[in-house]
């Protein structure tokens, strides 16, 4: 294995886990999660993301770099009134879902059929929410979140893909000079997976699962093959769905929501400067895989460290990691012309946090989008007669 798929392998783990492991953390907490539900969480994600990366590539001999669903983390993040229990039900379900797809070509049909703009417009109302709490942070603790945006501005104008990481580390250099942090006791634990027993609580199931599934397909999995397909690689399409979903379903029963494929860490490791020779590239895979198994062995350490930060700087620092995502499902939401009003209704809509029948703004985003849209088409049908 050559030293430069070794480097990108740990660049690409290392951003893709310093970027948004805020936002992981602000997901458990939402949930109601307990530190060691917590730290259950990120090592058994980390670890279904190393075992699926090293499977795939070395039984596809393509590089398949896996990530897990971050603006599904945003999604968890934003609901109200769950408990683990139930949210452990809807991260089974989606891992279902994403299986079956794979599985079955008609319900990657039926999800295609979704609009990408209204798609974008609800992923794009859920990390509304968490880029415009930057602001209010800001006023509320300038001391302490100010220098953080600082650090995250300057670091972007030399190199974007390191600004997050860089925010991270000043978050947790001001967290720990101050005077009010507390040392956590830090230990490695040989086993650090809690089983969760899930509750499949069908306003949940609707609320969260359905919208967790639909944002992972297609902000995550659907951008993942595009960026095989654009560094010359055919994706093993439903091998991955299959494999991912599988592992997101188990993994959810240790309180990890679903893995996907990755877009932006996975172009890090899919380029010529890994190996020039592309029948190798595979063996990336391996060594991506390897990384994250030590992050998961190491995450009870790691989440012990980054839970005693102030919340304020977590949110921070997850709504920083957001910025570019929200930019770029919001000009998706609205590229298209026929379908830039449903978008916006969705948008709004997800935006708002509202709750109905106990099923959350997401899926209402969604279905105002998508009853507008169908209302646009009843009127273009008819003025055409």
């Amino acid at each position: 294995m050559r030293l430069s798929m070794i480097s990108a392998a740990l660049v690409a783990a290392l951003v893709g886990f310093g970027s948004t492991i805020a936002l992981v953390l602000a997901a458990a907490a939402a949930v109601g999660a307990s530190p060691v539900q917590t730290a259950s969480w990120v090592a058994a994600i980390c670890i279904a993301k190393a075992a699926g990366s090293a499977f795939l590539s070395t039984w596809k001999r393509v590089p398949v770099v896996l990530a897990w669903s971050t603006p599904g983390a945003a999604l968890i993040a934003g609901s109200t009134g769950i408990d683990m229990s139930q949210a452990v039900g809807a991260f089974v379900m989606a891992g279902v879902l994403i299986g079956l797809t794979g599985a079955l070509p008609p319900a990657a049909r039926l999800v295609s059929r979704i609009p990408g703009g209204i798609a974008a417009a609800m992923l794009a109302g859920v990390l509304l929410p968490f880029c415009m709490a930057v602001a209010r942070d800001a006023a509320e603790d300038p001391a302490r979140v100010l220098p953080i945006v600082l650090v995250f501005l300057v670091v972007r104008m030399v190199s974007p893909v390191y600004a997050t990481l860089a925010a991270l580390a000043t978050g947790l250099g001001i967290a720990v000079t101050g005077a009010d942090f507390v040392t956590p006791a830090l230990h490695l634990s040989a086993q650090p997976f809690v089983y969760i027993p899930p509750s499949f609580d069908p306003a949940v199931l609707i609320g969260l699962g359905v919208p967790l599934y639909l944002v992972t397909m297609a902000s995550q999995n659907l951008p993942g093959f595009a960026v095989m397909r654009a560094n010359g690689f055919e994706p093993p399409v439903s091998a991955a769905l299959g494999v991912t979903g599988v592992l997101s379903a188990f993994a959810g029963l240790f309180g990890a929501h679903p893995v996907n494929m990755a877009a932006i860490t996975a172009a890090i490791c899919l380029g010529e400067d890994v190996s020039p020779d592309r029948a190798d590239r595979w063996k990336v895979g391996l060594a991506y895989g390897f990384v994250w198994l030590c992050l998961g062995i190491f995450s009870p350490v790691i989440i012990a460290t980054i839970l005693a930060m102030p919340p304020a700087i977590i949110a921070v620092v997850a709504g920083l990691a957001l910025l570019n995502p929200f930019i770029g499902a919001a000009v998706a939401a609205f590229d298209s012309v026929p379908t830039r009003f449903p978008a916006a209704a969705t948008l709004a809509v997800t935006a708002s946090g509202m709750a109905a029948f106990g099923i959350g703004a997401a899926f209402w985003g969604l279905a105002a989008g998508l009853a507008i849209l169908g209302l646009d088409q009843i009127k273009a049908a008819i003025s055409r007669r």
